[in-house]
């Protein structure tokens, strides 16, 4: 059985005990990656991946799909686990221990709408997650 988002005060008492795992969704090409902006708690202001805590029942490409839904609004696929993404900055802050599973991605249907909160970015940010900035880099996934 699938559960539904802990209630906040739940989600940060947990969290704060356990690393929290993540899935992390990249959709790259030759024009850019995808990012999205966050617009409040403690990342507000920050761009990243899509990405978004698995739910305890969940399995992954599920939640892979939920996320691309919630934070991007489209349909997409996972195809290939790229590896994992630390945060050790979240720990540093004292906000939590997220464990990404970093995927890469297709679309399923037509691209993501251009919003101010959500956009393929051919250079990346410097409002970035520095975690997430290492490892498209390192993985030659965007420039």
């Amino acid at each position: 059985m699938i559960r539904p988002p802990l209630p906040r005060r739940e989600f940060d008492a947990i969290y704060a005990k356990v690393p929290r795992l993540t899935v992390e969704l990249i959709l790259a090409g030759p024009s850019g990656v995808w990012l999205t902006q966050r617009t409040e708690g403690p990342c507000g202001g920050l761009w990243h991946l899509p990405g978004g805590t698995v739910r305890f029942g969940e399995p992954f490409v599920e939640a892979v799909g939920r996320v691309g839904a919630d934070e991007l609004g489209v349909e997409v696929v996972a195809e290939t686990l790229l590896g994992v993404i630390e945060y050790p900055s979240h720990l540093a802050a004292g906000i939590d221990w997220p464990v990404g599973l970093a995927v890469s991605c297709r679309l399923g249907g037509p691209e993501p709408v251009t919003t101010p909160h959500s956009q393929r970015f051919g250079l990346l940010p410097l409002e970035l997650h520095d975690e997430q900035r290492a490892f498209l880099l390192d993985h030659h996934l965007a420039r």
